[in-house]
């Protein structure tokens, strides 16, 4: 059974606990397999057409929006990179080593949330009666008591991290890239390598170690049954709120200096960077293009063009997009509409995505597709799940990457690759 545990940050304001689904959904390589209480049954329908109908079955009674909270129970879960498969014409060439499914998702009737700046926490549960909701809210506390009082078993790395691209290889695949981008074929293709190592303890406390040293804004850990997923995203994907759509995509990137004045000249470089920008500029009209589908026609907007933001590793390009959704579309069409991010694949998206299946070693996974959550009331939240591990038999992977344009330099690009690793990949070194 899907057991998951995940936390989402909302700009620092909210965490989200959630355990025990009373139902769940498991996509792979065109397949869904879905577990409702004692069913257990496949279907071949769409997975966001599937995710669709089995939130609207479980929870459909009709809500107002305007809640206190972010979640109130409802979808939450992993939409991996590889589910981009089952909306696009990709090539199947690159194995697939890892158990991850392409969709992991819960349905929960109930949330721990914990409000950052009130300092509070609140149990919800949804129930048929007040007699059974305070039964189960009891059931809920204590079953967290426990859970709290319970240690972790340290997490220890037992090899050195390697990388299945050399620097030799990757600077062939930058030139093959160049060749992509002079001939015409793409604006710009989102090139990654994934680190691995061995490990032993307990996968959470190296969440704990991670979200320390990150304080990245979108954060998630999530326990399935085959892998455990550690996210310590800085990037909004697609939030749907009372029906306004806002998404955030991040591209140019500066190294953080302990030297203040450095640090600051760094930031301002990054506003001055012309490469950085148009690299930026082209993700934000792919982005644009992509909601347009289900936005209501007029209502795309870009509110916030090329801000810095500051991480505790680097400084980020930041641009804001919002739309009104169309009053015929959900939260899951949106979802798709928009699958993969086009942050992390390049532009144009699907050609970009052909030649990503071409030129690296292995499927991306949970590496680039989204964590996040779809409310009962129709809300949504989700990641784009960059600085995120996967943990699978012993085994940690690790991904970097970055867009590469006709005037990216191949050496300021692979070491982009390890100034975004810089507070990930040691933070777990003994």
């Amino acid at each position: 059974m899907l057991q998951s545990a995940a936390e989402s940050h909302e700009n620092n304001h909210f965490d989200i606990l959630v355990a025990e689904p009373i139902a769940t959904l498991s996509y792979k390589d065109g397949l869904g397999d879905i577990e409702l209480g004692q069913q257990r049954y496949q279907s071949q329908q769409a997975p966001f057409e599937l995710l669709a109908d089995l939130r609207q079955q479980l929870f459909p009674k009709q809500l107002g929006q305007d809640y206190p909270f972010p979640f109130i129970g409802g979808a939450l879960g992993l939409w991996s990179y590889d589910l981009g498969r089952s909306l696009e014409s990709i090539p199947q060439q690159l194995p697939t080593d890892l158990l991850c499914p392409d969709m992991a998702v819960g349905f929960y009737d109930w949330a721990l949330i914990y409000d950052h700046q009130q300092q509070s926490a609140s149990l919800i549960q949804w129930c048929e009666t007040e007699q059974q909701g305070l039964m189960q809210l009891a059931q809920r506390e204590q079953w967290l008591h426990q859970l709290s009082s319970q240690s972790a078993h340290p997490f220890t790395l037992t090899s050195t991290w390697h990388s299945n691209t050399s620097k030799a290889a990757y600077q062939d695949k930058f030139a093959r890239v160049q060749e992509y981008l002079l001939s015409g074929d793409c604006y710009q293709i989102n090139l990654t390598q994934r680190f691995e190592a061995s490990y032993s303890g307990s996968e959470f406390a190296a969440y704990q170690k991670l979200i320390a040293a990150n304080q990245a804004p979108f954060s998630a850990f999530m326990r399935l049954p085959s892998s455990c997923i550690l996210s310590l995203s800085p990037e909004r994907f697609i939030r749907l709120k009372q029906g306004e759509i806002e998404t955030k995509p991040i591209k140019g990137t500066r190294p953080r200096s302990q030297d203040p004045s450095l640090d600051q000249q760094l930031a301002k470089d990054l506003t001055q960077a012309e490469k950085d920008q148009a690299e930026n500029l082209m993700i934000v009209d792919l982005l644009r293009n992509d909601i347009g589908r289900v936005a209501t026609p007029g209502s795309v907007h870009v509110p916030k063009l090329f801000a810095v933001e500051s991480f505790p590793a680097v400084h980020h390009l930041v641009s804001t997009i919002k739309a009104t959704l169309a009053e015929s579309y959900g939260a899951e069409q949106l979802l798709a509409a928009c699958f993969p991010g086009g942050s992390i694949t390049g532009a144009p998206k699907i050609r970009a995505m052909q030649i990503i299946e071409e030129l690296e070693e292995n499927r991306r996974a949970a590496y680039c597709g989204a964590i996040g959550y779809i409310s009962a009331n129709g809300d949504m939240d989700s990641n784009i799940a960059i600085r995120t591990l996967v943990c699978e038999q012993q085994k940690i992977y690790c991904w970097a990457g970055g867009g590469v344009v006709s005037d990216s330099q191949v050496d300021a690009e692979y070491q982009e690759l390890f100034d975004k690793l810089s507070r990930i990949l040691p933070i777990l070194e003994p």
